[in-house]
């Protein structure tokens, strides 16, 4: 079965740099054209016989395709399968939340109702990592009250956060994130805003406030891109141009280039922070990106997750499909729990891994490059196209709902392998 490369796009040949040197090293890294390439480096590997880690079967990968493509369908009958994004997460419960948001909003201008929802969109992501199977968050609506867990539980939590003014700094002007508000962050606060508590542990909560005050620094010292105040929202005004476009890998660059120094990973060239991006000895690239594999996964998510605001906005979101399949642990669950991946070791699920460690670097990068095989197979059983179902849809439909779907009726919900998170990668 041959890489679906149709929509490979923001490649590494478009950038003019010099991988010996530090920056242009880093420039490349930063593209989803090199998190395709080195993905599907690991994915012929492995098919080959050569990874220590997987086998790759492609009746499994047609068995996921077939189960994506059932649960998509009955999902979404008319087949409108909207974008994978955290506002899908907003709607938990059957609640418009974005409608609640336009109200408290009021007069607001278009622009300024997009610099709000960006605000949102980019510190509910940022808290978007693995919050454990105890977790759950508790919303009193209408006289009722209802229990939210993993991804919508987090989702609901920092949507009431941030319609609260817990991360504004401005008591009058409660719906937006600002430098000011994220950098004096502190474990209680968030606490709070989370509901986490002993009784209701919540995994990398310490984690998850380190990021948000790197990224209060972040915002603080970039004003040409996030304005006087700081604020994540200031990216409308960075990217939205005359044109009334923005390009979806120029959306992730910007992220990439302008949040680099929030990630705490240690993985560096020279003194360019790498974020979500580890090192694999099987990867082959130029000068000092060789042995680097990016993924860029929560950065992804969250540029997935801002198509929606720019569109309501007015501005159209172009290149959709330059960026990749999520690298997690429900769309990597599902190719394992399908066996299109199978581990050589059984014994391997019954410990815990570490992010930087080969086999969870290989079973993400691998998970990347068969997402991109997926798809097609997943549309011709659905009988539509790639322009009426992008990637971004298929996701949605989709892989990541299968694989919850998977984990659940194996497992309780957990992965079927266990990565340790400090809150800032899954």
């Amino acid at each position: 079965m041959s890489s679906n490369a149709g929509s490979v796009g923001a490649g590494v040949d478009q950038l003019a740099v010099d991988p010996a040197d530090p920056a242009g090293a880093v420039a490349l890294l930063r593209t989803t054209g090199a998190v395709r390439a080195r993905c599907a480096q690991l994915l012929e590997r492995a098919r080959a016989g050569g990874s220590r880690w997987f086998t790759v079967h492609d009746d499994g990968l047609r068995a996921a395709a077939a189960d994506v493509a059932d649960l998509t369908r009955a999902r979404y009958p008319d087949l409108a399968v909207p974008y994978h994004s955290r506002w899908r997460h907003f709607e938990a419960g059957g609640v418009d939340r974005r409608a609640d948001l336009e109200t408290l909003l009021g007069t607001a201008d278009a622009p300024e109702r997009a610099r709000a929802m960006i605000d949102l969109t980019v510190i509910s992501v940022l808290l978007d990592a693995g919050a454990g199977a105890e977790w759950g968050f508790l919303e009193d609506r209408d006289g009722a009250t209802t229990r939210f867990t993993r991804s919508e539980g987090l989702a609901v939590a920092s949507w009431h956060g941030f319609v609260s003014g817990a991360f504004s700094s401005d008591p009058s002007r409660p719906l937006q994130v600002d430098a000011a508000a994220l950098r004096t962050l502190t474990e209680d606060r968030l606490a709070g805003v989370l509901q986490a508590t002993p009784d209701n542990p919540l995994v990398g909560l310490a984690g998850r406030v380190q990021l948000l005050r790197r990224l209060g620094d972040a915002l603080a010292a970039q004003p040409e891109v996030f304005g006087a105040r700081g604020r994540a929202g200031g990216l409308f005004d960075a990217l939205a141009g005359p044109a009334g476009s923005v390009d979806a890998h120029d959306i992730l660059v910007r992220l990439l280039t302008s949040l680099a120094p929030i990630w705490p990973s240690e993985n560096t060239i020279g003194t360019h922070r790498l974020g979500d991006c580890w090192h694999h000895d099987a990867v082959s690239g130029p000068g000092l990106t060789a042995g680097w594999l990016p993924l860029h996964k929560l950065s992804q998510w969250l540029t997935y997750s801002l198509i929606e605001p720019f569109v309501w906005a007015g501005v159209a979101v172009t290149g959709l499909d330059a960026l990749t399949g999520l690298p997690e642990y429900r769309n990597g669950g599902l190719l394992l729990d399908t066996a299109a991946l199978r581990l050589r070791d059984p014994g391997c699920a019954t410990r815990t891994w570490n992010p930087a460690d080969e086999l969870v670097v290989e079973w993400r990068g691998l998970t990347v490059a068969l997402l991109d095989e997926m798809a097609p197979l997943v549309r011709a059983r659905l009988g539509v196209d790639a322009d009426r179902m992008p990637l971004a849809c298929v996701l949605e439909g989709g892989t990541w709902a299968a694989g919850r779907a998977s984990a659940q009726h194996l497992r309780d919900g957990l992965p079927p392998l266990a990565v340790a998170s400090d809150g800032t990668v899954f």
